[in-house]
């Protein structure tokens, strides 16, 4: 348990058992596998965020440096909205500290540009399962 609000921590050895990949989007042959997220605390790149009112995230999508393309990682969450695939979010703490934040399906999907880092992103919803 982490001390500082009891949250069951998990390291990236239990996280890639389920997520075996060091991008933030798991897929396999096009379906989506898992997610990871940081929720915009630690890396600048991937400014996500949790609106705990409507229990949704904003999660940005594939891609580190200028604007994204449709990559397959992006192309999975699009393909996720039609197949309703319910997968597993993990939420990074700090250094080999991980929550699992539960199921979520994808639910909309748009390309925007992004104030922050002057650049077109893919913004995806995330709703709780």
């Amino acid at each position: 348990m982490d001390s500082q609000n009891d949250i069951k921590t998990l390291t990236w050895a239990e996280v890639s058992l389920t997520h075996k990949s060091r991008h933030g989007i798991y897929q396999r042959h096009g379906e989506l596998i898992s997610l990871l997220t940081d929720l915009g605390k630690i890396s600048r790149c991937y400014p996500d965020k949790h609106d705990a009112d409507s229990d949704l995230i904003f999660y940005t999508g594939s891609g580190r440096r200028g604007d994204q393309k449709l990559d397959v990682r992006n192309q999975a969450l699009i393909s996720a909205i039609s197949t309703g695939a319910e997968v597993p979010l993990y939420c990074k703490l700090g250094v080999n500290r991980w929550q699992n934040m539960g199921r979520w399906k994808i639910v909309d999907a748009e390309y925007v540009f992004e104030e922050i880092n002057k650049r077109m992103v893919w913004r995806f919803v995330l709703r709780k399962c």
